[in-house]
């Protein structure tokens, strides 16, 4: 990555996440009783933990609404959950008020169009690398892995080698 990215990197102090085509790869699997299943990614999740060591603010802004993303934020440590949001930037406009930040030191990962109000406004936009063109457009770190398939991983990773933190430096044991 260039040197101008990471230096964008290095002041970010909140990473915020979509989560279908994000966290996931966007499938949407529902059992015949109306209750949805979702696949997250391992590595994933411990790239988001290790954000958490590190210091940095996590969260996730989604317009879904389930029980399947509340327990994964509780699983990941993921400190600001906005779920049901249809207008997410309402969410991050209370995240950078919430802890007193400009939108230059949050980054946001989403995937398709409802994530480009955000990504116009944030220091770091992010997508995976099967996010929609017009999302694509808008990106200065787009990652080589799709969504729920490393690509949170690859951003977390990014951000904390920007930031010199290396995961010896937070590891614990952990079962994400």
């Amino acid at each position: 990555m260039n040197t101008k990215l990471k230096e964008i990197a290095k002041k970010i102090k909140i990473v915020a996440f979509d989560v279908d085509g994000v966290m996931t790869d966007g499938s949407l699997t529902f059992l015949e009783d109306g209750r949805e299943i979702k696949t997250y990614n391992a590595k994933d999740g411990l790239g988001v933990v290790m954000l958490s060591r590190a210091g940095l603010i996590t969260s996730i802004i989604t317009a879904r609404d389930n029980n399947a993303v509340k327990l994964r934020a509780e699983m990941i440590n993921i400190k600001e959950l906005y779920m049901g949001q249809k207008n997410k930037l309402s969410a991050l406009n209370d995240l950078a008020e919430k802890y007193s930040l400009s939108f230059d030191e949050i980054a946001y990962m989403g995937d398709d169009i409802p994530d480009i109000c955000v990504l116009d406004k944030v220091g770091l936009s992010c997508c995976p690398n099967d996010a929609v063109k017009l999302v694509k457009e808008k990106c200065k770190f787009i990652s080589s892995y799709n969504g729920g398939r490393g690509a949170v991983r690859d951003l977390c990773d990014f951000i904390l080698d920007s930031k010199g933190i290396t995961y010896e430096m937070i590891s614990k044991p952990t079962n994400q």
